[in-house]
């Protein structure tokens, strides 16, 4: 089992967390960072526009994906390779290990299913709450698909 993130799936969570450096809600209305750093920012943070570093802002990165790639870890029980491993880290990352462990997504992952089912339950975690409404966001969609894509072109 891997244990740390592919390049390409660092790559996927970059391109869709995007880097910004001063405190900001993103859509769900939560205070976050960086690369979606979300564990240590305040409400206060944004309201007075804290900054960081870009060296921080990869700090920060790597500190959270260390945690996300040990919950992976402990959660799929079946191989899998460098970039599936970084895929499944990246909908953690986003999304919560807790929402992956819960997730029929994960059971499809550990019971081997095929890549079409595996598909309908990882696209399916395209939303979040707007205004207390469960949405469909165009750039958790464009992130599923990539997620999914990268976890389909590592099949053995």
């Amino acid at each position: 089992m891997p244990s740390t993130t592919s390049p390409k799936a660092l790559a996927i969570i970059k391109s869709s967390e995007g880097e910004k450096l001063t405190a900001y809600y993103c859509p769900a209305n939560i205070p976050t960072i960086g690369y979606g750093h979300t564990r240590t920012v305040t409400k206060a943070d944004v309201q007075r526009r804290k900054t960081i570093t870009k060296a921080e802002a990869e700090r920060l990165l790597r500190d959270d994906l260390a945690g996300f790639e040990r919950d992976v870890s402990k959660l799929v029980k079946v191989p899998v390779t460098d970039d599936q491993f970084g895929a499944l880290v990246s909908f953690a990352y986003n999304l919560g290990a807790g929402a992956l462990a819960s997730s029929t997504l994960l059971k499809r992952i550990n019971a081997k299913a095929s890549l079409k089912d595996i598909e309908a339950s990882w696209l399916q975690w395209n939303k979040a709450r707007v205004n207390g409404e469960l949405t469909a966001l165009r750039g958790l969609t464009v992130r599923r698909q990539a997620e999914f894509d990268l976890f389909k072109s590592a099949v053995r």
